[in-house]
């Protein structure tokens, strides 16, 4: 039977890990150049004899978004990502929104719709404000209805538009 933690055992550290087909690096260097204090911590480099690739290119890569650590993986064509996960960039303001919103979309990213967005690698983001989730939960059904009839068309969230339509 084995060991209970000792008491008072600090919670393990939670680490998301994002699969890429080869450009795992590309994609780390990509993100920590659009988010401030962030950094590529290490990578890890194939061993001879491992299948998947040339002995010394990189099987992983670590990085850290605001001190949030992730590791990309260069695991190949296998898995691809979809929307049933994404990164949540909350932005103080609309000038925030424009910022991510548009270095999220550089070299070939896709818009969707309602502040979300898939980057070139084709990781999704929701690019959004606390204002809006504000917005959006409106105590008064009416102008919550509002909020939501505003966003729904738009593709980066416009906040002034919103706020106008709920009489904000």
């Amino acid at each position: 039977m084995p060991a209970a933690p000792a008491p008072h055992h600090a919670m393990p550290r939670i680490i998301t890990n994002l699969w890429f087909d080869g450009d795992a690096v590309e994609a780390a260097e990509f993100y920590v150049s659009i988010f401030p204090n962030s950094e590529v911590t290490g990578t890890l480099a194939r061993a001879e004899g491992v299948p998947g690739g040339d002995a010394g290119t990189p099987v992983t890569v670590d990085f850290a978004l605001d001190g949030q650590p992730f590791t990309g993986i260069n695991g190949g064509p296998g898995f691809r990502f979809t929307e049933a996960v994404s990164l949540l960039v909350e932005c103080a303001d609309q000038v925030e929104i424009d910022h991510y919103w548009d270095a999220l979309l550089a070299g070939g990213g896709e818009p969707g719709r309602c502040g979300w967005l898939k980057d070139r690698f084709g990781l999704s983001w929701q690019v959004v404000s606390p204002r809006l989730v504000e917005l959006l939960g409106d105590p008064d059904p009416e102008r919550s209805r509002r909020a939501f009839a505003a966003m729904s068309p738009m593709s980066k969230i416009d906040l002034a538009a919103i706020e106008s339509a709920v009489g904000a």
